[in-house]
């Protein structure tokens, strides 16, 4: 293999990380350094992380085909106003919590259903669906806000103020909890890694370099540290991100070691073939469907505890952000292709995207002519990297 091969396999390896490393760099030079700021880097986080939640579970979708969930934005605010309502009548906090995800749950397997067993389109679905439960919301708020006042729910699930992991070390200008978070990311990220690199090479299989090896975890590690410093600074480690990671590390864990998430790719890459091998292709889109239900109740907890309020307006355009984080992120327009992680970027992209134009004060007309943009160059890459693979 030749250096510029290399070289190209390398950046389109990349692509979206390379891609967010020089769109940060030119927002930190346009703002002066100030979307870089300890508060600014939060905010992406606690802002941004319905849309980390809802993006995980459009993954699924995409996977079996380049499917999408139009709903998702719609059942946030039906889940939140149900919450709201339940909270209201002072029923129990996690009660509320457990009947939502239900709720959102029951949703999913509603669409599913249709989309599984009935071979309803999950467009023409979820576009139902889309205009049903943000009409029912609608009834159920009657056009009006209703407040959430429950401090512990917006404490353990909210992105405000007072929404942060306590420091059990009473760290006073740093946040010494944060980062001894930090430290142990680091640690097991690099014991994983090179536990797998070792695995692999005693096995007989391919593998990168060690030098390329040590240098990939060497950025990653000063990325991870400088983060979290920037957390630390502060005031630590807000609960959006805490739930972020869970729900990151249970879908990657789901879709590259499951038998589930293998299907999920065998059906994108071809749904005959896997039919023909065995694999009962309905419950898969069975489980992808209801699965992201269940997120959108999820991220409908996040929402109102976010804005301590449900109204009709909320999750107007989540599926729209969502959606485009998958693409942006690597997820292939045809289905069979996207990692969870490669989501993240591109939901981190968008986010960037999104804080950096608003610090130098774009229109936010401008703002979606841009994210529209970046989207229809994502695609337009998939497309091409595809038409040259054949």
């Amino acid at each position: 293999m030749t250096t510029k091969t290399k070289i190209l396999n390398f950046v389109q390896k990349y692509t979206m990380i390379i891609a967010l490393v020089l769109v940060t760099s030119f927002f930190a030079w346009r703002t002066g350094g100030k979307i870089l700021l300890p508060q600014n880097i939060t905010n992406i986080i606690s802002q941004n992380a319905y849309v980390f939640i809802l993006a995980t579970g459009m993954l699924l979708c995409i996977l079996t085909g380049g499917n999408i969930d139009l709903s998702v934005g719609s059942v946030v605010c039906f889940v939140g106003t149900v919450g709201a309502v339940l909270m209201n009548k002072n029923l129990n906090m996690w009660l509320a919590v457990l009947v939502m995800l239900v709720v959102g749950l029951l949703i999913g397997a509603w669409q599913a259903f249709w989309i599984a067993y009935v071979k309803v389109p999950p467009f023409i679905t979820t576009l139902a669906g889309m205009l049903i439960f943000r009409g029912l919301s609608n009834v159920v708020l009657q056009g009006k806000t209703m407040s959430v006042t429950n401090e512990k729910f917006v404490q353990i699930f909210g992105g405000g103020a007072k929404c942060y992991v306590p420091d059990i070390f009473g760290g006073s200008e740093l946040n010494i909890l944060c980062m001894v978070v930090g430290i142990i990311a680091c640690a097991l990220y690099l014991f994983f890694t090179f536990r797998s690199s070792a695995a692999r090479r005693k096995a007989g299989l391919e593998t990168e370099r060690p030098l390329v090896t040590v240098v990939k975890a060497v950025v990653i590690v000063a990325v991870i540290m400088f983060f979290t410093l920037r957390l630390a600074q502060y005031k630590g480690l807000p609960m959006a991100l805490i739930w972020v990671v869970a729900i990151v590390l249970i879908y990657t864990y789901i879709t590259s070691k499951t038998t589930v998430g293998r299907y999920l790719y065998a059906i994108g890459g071809n749904e005959v073939a896997t039919k023909l091998s065995g694999i009962d292709t309905k419950k898969i889109y069975f489980f992808a469907y209801a699965n992201m239900g269940l997120l959108a109740g999820l991220a409908g907890i996040m929402t109102i505890a976010r804005l301590t309020s449900a109204q009709p307006t909320y999750g107007q355009n989540y599926e729209m952000d969502a959606i485009g984080s998958c693409f942006i992120g690597g997820a292939s327009a045809y289905g069979g292709v996207g990692t969870v992680p490669g989501v993240i970027i591109g939901a981190l992209l968008m986010g960037v995207i999104n804080i950096g134009m608003s610090i130098m004060g774009v229109d936010a007309n401008y703002q979606k002519v841009v994210k529209g943009l970046v989207l229809l160059a994502a695609v337009i890459f998939d497309v091409l990297s595809k038409k040259k693979g054949n």
